[in-house]
């Protein structure tokens, strides 16, 4: 009956893939299972002379298991210690190794390493939530979650198939000073995107948002890695062009939908802002005309309802000094219409007749468009190739979206170290190869 009571304990503890059987538990009384058990098979060889010792005596040794039943369990291994009777050997006494069950002088079993990992990775969880469920330090916990995406990511073939990469810039700090920059570059694979074989996935995060930031993160990596990158999408930061165009000679750069509609839309703003200001002399309020449609300028105009339309006309034409923004919102329609054709060809022809028909020459009163003209016909080869490629930033911008996402259930981080290893784990896709473990 005892052997019966013993096997079911190993088998709902699942004590056996760790190489040990149960011979006792208690409950604590701060809620922990305790759990005492025996190494099986221990390994009797002494280390140093690789010879079989005689037994000795057992300590113990407690580890960190995983939770059983919702509760945090404590591991008390008998841990067998033998004599080594070798002439020529410097060991006298040993322990048996249990490298199986943890590594030298961890606190907590390697299937604990991995169900932290599976918790912060898969599940999304706070390192506060993974330590208190374990019943341990949330600095035990961080340590081993920033050592294990050191060795998956930095150690591991992480960058391995990279072919399209996205480059961005993220704010991870809110908070002037304390030494480390408020922002920082992100690095995306879109391969997967383009390849249709899975979402996208952060590759690293360096401190800070500069040509040379970038620069230095690609002459790090081998030449196999930087031969095997054709395209590179961006926003329209020239430090990130001009190190891309050094360091990658071969790729192509492209810059992201989303900037060039954003840039655009931008533009269309202060052009209203300066019409608003010339026609009544004041900031706009609720019921002047340009004001009024400072929303629905943005929106595309086959998603307007009819009383928007008439809205947005009657506005338009109210004023004559009124046709500036009329014109700036035409070329931002312009704009999103060329990106949405469904032949990116054809696409591609109308973005080029745009570029070309607002680069110069325009009529004096539409200074905003004029701006716009300038910069995008200086990016037109990155803003054409789109077309081309395929490739954008959207996905670099929905990972940002889920770092905020992480800033916020940790509240907040002030280690840019700590911050990196965290998003790679959280956003890093990362999950197949934690279950590998």
């Amino acid at each position: 009956m005892a052997e019966l009571t013993s096997d079911v304990a190993d088998t709902i503890c699942r004590t056996v893939e760790l190489g040990v059987t149960i011979t006792g538990a208690a409950v604590g009384a701060d809620d922990r299972t305790h759990v005492f058990c025996e190494v099986l098979d221990p390994d009797r060889r002494c280390p140093d002379c690789n010879i079989a010792g005689q037994p000795r005596d057992r300590v113990a040794r407690v580890l960190t298991d995983t939770p059983a039943a919702g509760y945090p369990v404590l591991l008390h291994v008998a841990l067998p210690r033998f004599v080594c009777h070798t002439s020529d050997c410097s060991r006298s006494v040993f322990r048996a190794r249990i490298d199986h069950i943890a590594r030298p002088r961890a606190v907590v079993t390697t299937r604990t390493e991995r169900w932290i990992l599976q918790r912060i990775v898969v599940d999304k969880m706070s390192v506060a939530a993974v330590a208190a469920n374990l019943a341990i330090s949330w600095s035990t916990v961080n340590q081993i979650a920033t050592d294990a995406a050191r060795a998956l990511v930095y150690d591991g073939d992480h960058l391995d198939g990279v072919r399209c990469l996205g480059v961005d810039e993220h704010k991870w700090k809110h908070v002037r000073g304390q030494g480390e920059p408020s922002f920082v570059t992100v690095l995306i694979d879109l391969t997967p995107v383009i390849d249709g074989t899975g979402p996208a996935r952060l590759l690293d995060m360096i401190g800070g948002r500069s040509k040379q930031v970038l620069k230095q993160w690609m002459a790090a990596r081998d030449q196999q890695f930087r031969d095997r990158i054709k395209v590179v999408a961006m926003d329209g930061f020239t430090g990130y062009k001009s190190a891309t165009t050094e360091e990658l000679p071969t790729a192509r750069v492209v810059m992201d939908p989303f900037h060039v509609v954003h840039l655009a839309a931008t533009k269309l703003d202060r052009c209203r802002q300066r019409v608003q200001q010339q026609v009544c002399g004041h900031r706009g309020r609720k019921d002047d005309p340009l004001y009024k449609i400072r929303r629905i300028l943005h929106t595309r105009t086959e998603l307007l309802t009819d009383k928007q339309k008439i809205r947005l006309f009657e506005s338009l034409t109210s004023h004559d000094a009124h046709a500036a923004v009329e014109i700036t919102h035409q070329v931002y329609q312009q704009l999103i219409a060329a990106y949405e054709h469904r032949h990116r060809r054809e696409g591609k022809k109308l973005m080029y007749k745009i570029l070309r028909r607002i680069r110069t020459g325009l009529p004096a009163g539409l200074t905003e468009l004029a701006q716009l003209g300038r910069s995008l016909w200086n990016r037109r080869a990155d803003i054409l190739a789109y077309f081309d490629t395929g490739v954008s930033n959207g996905p670099v911008e929905a990972i940002n979206g889920r770092l905020e996402h992480l800033r916020g259930i940790a509240q907040g981080f002030r280690n840019l170290d700590h911050y990196i290893l965290r998003s790679l784990l959280h956003s890093g896709q990362l999950a197949e190869r934690v279950n590998a473990l």
